[in-house]
């Protein structure tokens, strides 16, 4: 217990000491009084971060493609315009329809998944995902995901249809752009 005490008094005694010195660069002279102005100098001299530069520029309201210009995502909601639509996030990247049954088959529905993983369109920017709900009674339900050949129809005519919609939206571009010539700026005015 004794030498707890004398410990921290050599402790609590050398803080006192050591905090009458001058703290370094504690000069109000240098530092202007607007504090804009000195939160400039310190990210001039290194001294801080903003934080929409150390999350990157999407702080800033990020670069999206909107829905109507993605030719994978208009080619997916085509094929799927038949289902009820459970969830749909564009900058998620994903599509989620509700259970949907044809009137022929009441026990029997299913459901549809999709996820971009790339606006290109490619076999594998899309992953989806087809799950069956078989019902005996409305109590009784078995869930299982669909077979890969389902799958592999339904990303065929996605694909096929965005590769449409690329064709005529390069086109309506190429049309739009066709007049269009760059500006003569050797001449003065």
């Amino acid at each position: 217990m004794k030498y707890q005490k004398t410990s921290l008094f050599l402790v609590l005694s050398a803080l006192l000491l050591f905090s009458c010195g001058k703290l370094p660069g504690a000069d109000a002279r240098k530092f202007p009084a607007d504090p804009k102005e000195r939160v400039e100098q310190n990210m001039r001299a290194g001294k801080g971060f903003r934080l929409s530069e150390a999350v990157g520029k999407s702080a800033r309201g990020g670069n999206f493609e909107f829905a109507s210009s993605n030719a994978l995502w208009r080619a997916t909601l085509d094929i799927l315009d038949f289902m009820p639509l459970a969830s749909v996030n564009y900058s998620g990247g994903i599509i989620i329809t509700d259970w949907y049954s044809d009137g022929n088959t009441s026990n029997e529905s299913i459901k549809v998944s999709v996820r971009f993983l790339t606006n290109e369109i490619r076999s594998d920017a899309i992953d989806i995902k087809i799950f069956t709900k078989s019902c005996e009674n409305s109590m009784n339900c078995k869930v299982f995901e669909s077979n890969e050949n389902i799958v592999q129809e339904m990303r065929k005519e996605i694909l096929k249809s965005a590769t449409l919609y690329k064709e005529k939206s390069d086109e309506e571009i190429q049309e739009a752009n066709k007049d269009w010539t760059y500006p003569d700026i050797s001449k003065k005015n």
